[in-house]
């Protein structure tokens, strides 16, 4: 096996078990190794402190499987560790019974690279690391053991695999191909899932927790929900007894699948949802110059800031919402707002928020934390993995 001998002083984020060892902490490879191979890290004084994945394509140089220098990576591996990802998982009452459900949930699961959601009885399994690519024969062989799954959709087609010198691969990797969306319940509103062309997975599972805190806090109210996509909030609003609810998106596919979704609930009253096709930071500018106003905004955008590099930019970006956003709440109404980029921590976005709400010239106060639901853990060692933050907003 070659070794991943690192530069003196580099061994202390492995030391304190981050998975990550970047280009810079690499001194040098003794040995051959292809994309994907295990290595094992080595200090500059010798001491064997783990095995990786090598990725010699990106910045982050390798991803450490396995902190023991004496555990094997074959097969045996991901079965334990699949297993013990499930194992966690039914281990959280709130997640007991779910259709829809993570997995796997890559480096809190001990699995780099590697993310598997459940919907019903069908996996998407997505791979962005040069070493998940490596094992993906004995990555879906312990997934088809360990779950009894119908069939398999691999959805690796995230930019990430480009930084690792990767293709894009999509199709079915198990089972029958299916055929309509899968169709899930959650909180008893069903929502078809397209695994094939739908957004990430098809899904946004993270928001499972906060759609229910969407849903206790809509009873009565005048609700806009801005990046609807496919109408996860807007359904669960509807649910809880919204007056109405206006969703605002920019794509007409998703919000013809929000339309869809809104058809297979038809205890739902059709009449309290409207449905906009609209670039987002135009139309509230439109809704505050025409006076509207609401008693609770979602505001959930896509990623503005994959790292750190684009904070400044996205900063804006979300600045800008979040104020038109303030403007357009009644007395009393509730903000919620979200940011899923990786490139703005807690902190910032907090910052940015409350710069929002000063020149909105409006008083508001946090009443919630938001983060992902259960079933996608944050390591201690690796808080790059708190990718999703929110808040919930009262004003007046």
């Amino acid at each position: 096996m070659s070794q991943l001998n690192l530069k003196p002083g580099r061994e202390r984020s492995v030391l304190r078990r981050h998975p990550w060892i970047f280009d810079g902490a690499v001194e040098n490879l003794s040995g051959r190794a292809r994309s994907g191979d295990t290595v094992e890290v080595v200090a500059a004084d010798g001491r064997v402190l783990g095995r990786a994945a090598w990725s010699p394509s990106s910045r982050i140089r390798a991803r450490v499987w396995s902190f023991d220098p004496a555990e094997s990576i074959d097969d045996a591996f991901f079965k334990r560790r699949i297993a013990r990802a499930l194992s966690r998982r039914s281990d959280l009452p709130e997640l007991a019974g779910q259709q829809g459900l993570r997995l796997i949930h890559a480096e809190a699961d001990g699995l780099p690279g590697v993310i598997c959601d459940c919907y019903g009885d069908t996996l998407v399994l997505a791979l962005s690391s040069a070493g998940a690519e490596k094992w993906r024969d004995a990555i879906v062989g312990a997934l088809i053991k360990a779950t009894g799954c119908a069939r398999i959709y691999e959805r690796s087609d995230a930019d990430l695999r480009s930084l690792e010198g990767l293709p894009a691969r999509c199709g079915w990797l198990h089972g029958d191909e299916g055929g309509a969306p899968v169709v899930i319940e959650e909180s008893g509103v069903r929502m078809a899932v397209d695994i094939v062309a739908g957004h990430k997975t098809g899904f946004y599972l993270d928001q499972r927790e906060n759609r229910q805190i969407c849903r206790q806090l809509a009873r009565g109210r005048r609700v806009l929900n801005c990046f609807c996509y496919t109408g996860g909030f807007s359904l669960q609003a509807l649910a809880g007894g919204a007056a109405t609810v206006l969703s605002v998106d920019s794509s007409g596919p998703a919000l013809s699948a929000a339309a869809h979704n809104l058809a297979l609930n038809p205890e739902l009253e059709a009449g309290r949802g409207q449905w906009r096709g609209a670039d987002v930071f135009s139309e509230l500018r439109t809704l505050a110059a025409a006076g509207e106003r609401y008693d609770l905004i979602v505001l959930d955008p896509p990623k503005f800031a994959p790292s750190p590099a684009h904070a400044e930019r996205a900063a804006r970006a979300y600045k800008d919402i979040n104020l038109y956003g303030f403007r357009l709440l009644a007395a009393g109404g509730i903000l919620m707002t979200y940011s899923c980029s990786g490139g703005i921590g807690i902190e910032l976005f907090q910052k940015i928020v409350a710069g929002a709400a000063q020149d909105a010239k409006i008083e508001a106060r946090i009443v919630r934390r938001l983060s992902a639901a259960a079933d996608h853990p944050v390591l201690l060692d690796f808080p790059e993995g708190e990718y999703l933050k929110g808040l919930v907003c009262q004003v007046g």
